[in-house]
Protein backbone atom coordinates (compact mmCIF):
# COMPACT_ATOMS: atom_id res chain seq x y z
CA UNK A 1 0.00 0.00 0.00
CA UNK A 2 2.86 2.72 0.85
CA UNK A 3 5.02 1.78 -1.70
CA UNK A 4 8.75 3.31 -1.98
CA UNK A 5 9.47 4.47 -5.65
CA UNK A 6 12.65 6.13 -4.85
CA UNK A 7 15.55 5.37 -2.28
CA UNK A 8 19.06 6.79 -2.23
CA UNK A 9 21.61 6.42 -0.12
CA UNK A 10 23.16 9.58 1.01
CA UNK A 11 26.09 8.33 2.77
CA UNK A 12 27.02 4.88 4.36
CA UNK A 13 24.51 5.49 7.38
CA UNK A 14 22.06 7.62 5.63
CA UNK A 15 19.20 6.97 3.19
CA UNK A 16 16.58 9.00 1.76
CA UNK A 17 13.20 7.34 0.63
CA UNK A 18 9.84 8.80 -1.07
CA UNK A 19 6.85 6.60 -0.52
CA UNK A 20 3.21 6.80 -2.00
CA UNK A 21 1.08 8.06 0.64
CA UNK A 22 -1.23 10.75 -1.03
CA UNK A 23 -3.41 11.55 2.20
CA UNK A 24 -0.43 12.17 4.11
CA UNK A 25 1.01 14.16 1.24
CA UNK A 26 -1.91 16.68 1.40
CA UNK A 27 -1.80 17.57 4.62
CA UNK A 28 1.52 17.39 6.25
CA UNK A 29 2.97 20.44 7.10
CA UNK A 30 6.74 21.85 8.26
CA UNK A 31 7.61 20.43 11.91
CA UNK A 32 5.29 17.24 11.62
CA UNK A 33 6.52 13.63 11.55
CA UNK A 34 5.26 9.86 10.27
CA UNK A 35 5.26 6.50 12.18
CA UNK A 36 5.78 3.13 9.72
CA UNK A 37 6.38 -0.24 10.41
CA UNK A 38 8.43 -2.31 7.70
CA UNK A 39 6.24 -5.75 8.28
CA UNK A 40 3.40 -6.39 10.67
CA UNK A 41 5.91 -7.60 13.44
CA UNK A 42 8.19 -3.99 12.73
CA UNK A 43 9.13 -1.58 15.62
CA UNK A 44 7.06 1.67 14.96
CA UNK A 45 9.79 4.08 13.76
CA UNK A 46 9.08 7.63 14.12
CA UNK A 47 10.31 10.03 10.86
CA UNK A 48 10.15 13.43 10.27
CA UNK A 49 8.38 14.12 6.96
CA UNK A 50 11.38 16.10 5.29
CA UNK A 51 9.45 17.35 2.12
CA UNK A 52 6.12 16.24 0.30
CA UNK A 53 5.15 16.37 -3.70
CA UNK A 54 1.01 16.47 -3.35
CA UNK A 55 0.94 16.31 -7.22
CA UNK A 56 2.58 12.92 -7.25
CA UNK A 57 0.95 11.93 -3.65
CA UNK A 58 4.54 11.29 -2.24
CA UNK A 59 6.54 11.95 0.97
CA UNK A 60 9.99 12.31 1.31
CA UNK A 61 11.68 11.04 4.59
CA UNK A 62 15.28 10.83 5.91
CA UNK A 63 16.34 8.24 7.85
CA UNK A 64 19.59 7.14 9.59
CA UNK A 65 20.99 3.58 10.53
CA UNK A 66 21.48 3.76 14.16
CA UNK A 67 19.62 -0.09 15.05
CA UNK A 68 17.97 -3.37 13.81
CA UNK A 69 15.22 -1.57 12.42
CA UNK A 70 16.73 1.41 10.64
CA UNK A 71 19.29 -1.24 9.56
CA UNK A 72 16.41 -3.41 8.38
CA UNK A 73 14.70 -0.42 6.62
CA UNK A 74 17.95 0.60 4.82
CA UNK A 75 17.70 -2.86 2.70
CA UNK A 76 14.25 -1.62 1.12
CA UNK A 77 14.28 -1.01 -2.36
CA UNK A 78 11.92 1.20 -4.75
CA UNK A 79 9.42 -1.31 -5.96
CA UNK A 80 8.95 -2.54 -2.00
CA UNK A 81 6.09 -1.52 -0.04
CA UNK A 82 5.80 -0.60 3.83
CA UNK A 83 3.24 -2.58 6.33
CA UNK A 84 2.31 1.18 8.10
CA UNK A 85 2.93 4.86 7.44
CA UNK A 86 0.51 6.61 9.94
CA UNK A 87 0.82 10.86 9.79
CA UNK A 88 0.88 13.67 9.68
CA UNK A 89 1.27 13.44 13.78
CA UNK A 90 2.18 15.89 16.65
CA UNK A 91 2.01 19.91 16.08
CA UNK A 92 3.15 21.65 13.12
CA UNK A 93 5.71 24.40 13.51
CA UNK A 94 4.47 27.78 14.21
CA UNK A 95 5.10 29.69 10.81
CA UNK A 96 4.93 33.33 10.55
CA UNK A 97 7.21 36.30 9.97
CA UNK A 98 9.59 36.65 12.83
CA UNK A 99 11.85 38.73 10.75
CA UNK A 100 15.59 37.38 11.25
CA UNK A 101 15.37 33.67 12.48
CA UNK A 102 18.62 31.44 13.50
CA UNK A 103 18.25 27.21 12.54
CA UNK A 104 20.47 25.01 13.48
CA UNK A 105 20.59 21.67 12.77
CA UNK A 106 22.93 18.87 13.14
CA UNK A 107 23.19 15.18 12.16
CA UNK A 108 20.41 13.75 10.87
CA UNK A 109 18.46 16.01 12.60
CA UNK A 110 19.21 18.39 9.47
CA UNK A 111 16.24 16.45 8.02
CA UNK A 112 13.61 17.86 10.31
CA UNK A 113 15.17 21.07 10.11
CA UNK A 114 14.81 21.40 6.13
CA UNK A 115 11.21 21.69 5.97
CA UNK A 116 11.49 24.80 8.66
CA UNK A 117 14.08 26.52 6.92
CA UNK A 118 12.32 26.17 3.76
CA UNK A 119 8.72 27.26 5.36
CA UNK A 120 10.41 30.12 7.47
CA UNK A 121 12.00 31.85 4.25
CA UNK A 122 8.81 31.44 2.25
CA UNK A 123 6.66 33.21 5.09
CA UNK A 124 9.20 36.08 4.60
CA UNK A 125 11.68 35.87 7.15
CA UNK A 126 15.31 36.40 7.32
CA UNK A 127 16.83 33.07 7.09
CA UNK A 128 20.32 32.28 8.59
CA UNK A 129 21.15 28.34 8.93
CA UNK A 130 23.43 26.97 10.85
CA UNK A 131 24.68 22.81 9.62
CA UNK A 132 27.09 20.43 11.29
CA UNK A 133 28.48 17.31 10.76
CA UNK A 134 31.13 15.00 11.80
CA UNK A 135 32.60 15.38 8.24
CA UNK A 136 31.54 16.27 4.88
CA UNK A 137 30.29 12.97 3.76
CA UNK A 138 27.90 13.24 6.74
CA UNK A 139 26.78 16.74 5.63
CA UNK A 140 23.49 16.12 4.07
CA UNK A 141 20.63 18.60 2.50
CA UNK A 142 23.47 21.44 2.34
CA UNK A 143 22.45 22.88 -1.13
CA UNK A 144 18.69 22.57 -0.55
CA UNK A 145 18.94 25.11 2.99
CA UNK A 146 21.23 27.11 1.15
CA UNK A 147 18.18 28.08 -1.90
CA UNK A 148 16.03 28.75 1.21
CA UNK A 149 18.59 30.77 3.14
CA UNK A 150 19.74 34.27 3.34
CA UNK A 151 23.33 33.00 4.87
CA UNK A 152 24.46 29.45 5.19
CA UNK A 153 27.23 28.23 7.93
CA UNK A 154 28.46 25.23 7.84
CA UNK A 155 30.26 23.08 10.44
CA UNK A 156 32.51 20.01 11.18
CA UNK A 157 34.31 18.46 13.66
CA UNK A 158 37.16 17.86 11.57
CA UNK A 159 36.92 20.62 9.24
CA UNK A 160 36.74 19.11 5.69
CA UNK A 161 33.58 21.44 4.99
CA UNK A 162 33.09 24.77 6.06
CA UNK A 163 34.37 25.71 9.60
CA UNK A 164 35.67 23.60 12.22
CA UNK A 165 34.08 23.52 15.31
CA UNK A 166 30.45 23.14 17.08
CA UNK A 167 27.50 24.32 15.77
CA UNK A 168 27.16 26.49 19.14
CA UNK A 169 30.45 28.08 17.99
CA UNK A 170 28.43 29.22 14.99
CA UNK A 171 25.63 30.60 16.75
CA UNK A 172 27.84 32.82 19.21
CA UNK A 173 29.21 34.20 16.01
CA UNK A 174 25.81 35.25 14.47
CA UNK A 175 24.53 36.71 18.13
CA UNK A 176 27.22 38.88 18.05
CA UNK A 177 26.40 40.27 14.83
CA UNK A 178 23.12 39.70 14.30
CA UNK A 179 19.37 40.63 16.13
CA UNK A 180 17.67 37.51 15.98
CA UNK A 181 14.21 37.28 16.88
CA UNK A 182 13.74 33.58 16.90
CA UNK A 183 15.26 30.44 16.63
CA UNK A 184 14.94 26.50 16.15
CA UNK A 185 17.90 23.88 17.02
CA UNK A 186 17.29 19.78 15.64
CA UNK A 187 19.60 17.49 16.31
CA UNK A 188 21.54 15.11 18.65
CA UNK A 189 19.58 15.75 22.20
CA UNK A 190 22.97 16.94 23.62
CA UNK A 191 23.48 19.43 20.60
CA UNK A 192 20.13 21.37 21.14
CA UNK A 193 20.99 21.56 25.00
CA UNK A 194 23.83 23.74 24.53
CA UNK A 195 22.28 25.53 21.26
CA UNK A 196 19.10 26.29 24.06
CA UNK A 197 22.28 27.60 26.65
CA UNK A 198 23.90 29.34 24.19
CA UNK A 199 20.42 30.93 22.78
CA UNK A 200 19.30 31.47 26.27
CA UNK A 201 22.85 33.24 26.83
CA UNK A 202 22.08 35.89 23.88
CA UNK A 203 18.60 36.40 25.04
CA UNK A 204 16.86 34.52 22.01
CA UNK A 205 14.09 31.79 22.23
CA UNK A 206 15.06 28.91 20.70
CA UNK A 207 12.58 25.87 19.69
CA UNK A 208 13.95 22.54 19.78
CA UNK A 209 12.48 19.23 18.09
CA UNK A 210 12.50 16.66 21.00
CA UNK A 211 12.67 12.84 19.58
CA UNK A 212 11.94 10.39 22.61
CA UNK A 213 11.08 6.82 22.80
CA UNK A 214 7.97 6.83 20.91
CA UNK A 215 5.12 4.47 20.50
CA UNK A 216 1.60 4.88 18.85
CA UNK A 217 2.14 8.25 18.36
CA UNK A 218 -1.37 9.35 19.74
CA UNK A 219 -0.25 9.98 23.47
CA UNK A 220 -1.97 7.15 24.24
CA UNK A 221 1.13 5.07 25.65
CA UNK A 222 3.12 7.46 27.34
CA UNK A 223 6.14 6.45 26.16
CA UNK A 224 7.70 9.79 24.65
CA UNK A 225 6.74 11.55 28.11
CA UNK A 226 9.36 14.57 28.41
CA UNK A 227 8.85 17.34 31.13
CA UNK A 228 8.76 20.74 30.29
CA UNK A 229 7.91 23.80 32.35
CA UNK A 230 8.02 21.07 35.35
CA UNK A 231 4.85 19.64 33.86
CA UNK A 232 4.67 15.96 31.86
CA UNK A 233 3.95 16.53 28.36
CA UNK A 234 3.89 14.23 25.26
CA UNK A 235 5.94 14.64 22.59
CA UNK A 236 3.85 13.38 19.95
CA UNK A 237 0.81 15.38 20.42
CA UNK A 238 2.33 17.88 22.51
CA UNK A 239 5.46 18.23 20.20
CA UNK A 240 7.60 17.57 18.73
CA UNK A 241 8.45 21.11 19.62
CA UNK A 242 8.99 22.94 22.68
CA UNK A 243 10.58 26.01 23.75
CA UNK A 244 14.02 24.91 25.08
CA UNK A 245 14.61 27.03 28.06
CA UNK A 246 11.73 24.49 29.58
CA UNK A 247 12.71 21.53 28.79
CA UNK A 248 14.35 19.06 31.54
CA UNK A 249 17.25 18.22 29.96
CA UNK A 250 19.36 16.40 31.83
CA UNK A 251 15.82 13.84 32.49
CA UNK A 252 15.57 13.87 28.95
CA UNK A 253 18.98 12.86 28.32
CA UNK A 254 18.99 9.97 30.39
CA UNK A 255 15.58 8.71 29.23
CA UNK A 256 16.92 8.63 25.64
CA UNK A 257 19.61 5.91 26.48
CA UNK A 258 16.87 3.82 29.45
CA UNK A 259 16.86 1.13 26.32
CA UNK A 260 20.56 0.99 24.86
CA UNK A 261 21.42 -2.51 26.25
CA UNK A 262 18.43 -4.00 24.68
CA UNK A 263 18.61 -1.93 21.45
CA UNK A 264 22.22 -3.73 21.33
CA UNK A 265 21.44 -6.93 21.61
CA UNK A 266 18.32 -6.44 19.05
CA UNK A 267 21.14 -5.34 16.48
CA UNK A 268 23.92 -7.71 17.24
CA UNK A 269 21.16 -10.55 16.62
CA UNK A 270 20.04 -9.28 13.92
CA UNK A 271 23.74 -8.81 12.01
CA UNK A 272 24.14 -12.21 13.12
CA UNK A 273 20.60 -13.25 11.01
CA UNK A 274 22.21 -11.17 7.66
CA UNK A 275 25.54 -12.79 8.11
CA UNK A 276 24.38 -16.36 8.66
CA UNK A 277 21.61 -16.08 5.42
CA UNK A 278 24.40 -14.11 3.65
Amino acid sequence: MFKIVKKTELNPIEFEIYVEAPRIAQKAKAGQFVILRINEHGERIPLTVVDTDVEKGLVRLIFQVIGKSTAELATLTAGESLADLVGPLGKATDIENYGSVLLVGGGVGIAALFPIVKALKEAGNHVITVLGAKNKDLMILADECEQYSDELILMTDDGSLGQKGLVTDAMKEVFAKETIDMAWAIGPSVMMKFCTLTAEAAGVPIYVSLNPIMVDGTGMCGGCRVTVDNQIKFACVDGPEFLGAGVDWDEFVNRMGQYRNEETVANEDYEKKVTQHG
